[in-house]
């Protein structure tokens, strides 16, 4: 038990340590070229907000009676 605690204490500190080095090479690359990041910022916005139009087409989808096909 001891070991798997200390496995998963490894994995969330090395998991910490990749999230700091991603989160300093974001920074430093907004510093360097703001204008691509704001770009790359807008087209995750654009993203999501596709993807949420998307799932609630389809949750609507689910709740309307199926049409008669004559």
């Amino acid at each position: 038990m001891a070991d798997a605690k200390a496995e998963a204490k490894s994995f969330l500190e090395r998991a910490q340590e990749a999230i700091e080095d991603a989160v300093e090479s974001t920074v430093e690359a907004v510093k360097e070229n703001p204008l691509a990041a704001a770009a790359i910022a807008g087209g995750v916005v654009v993203a999501a907000a596709g993807a949420a139009y998307g799932v609630s087409k389809l949750l609507d989808d689910g709740d309307k009676p199926a049409a008669d096909s004559k």
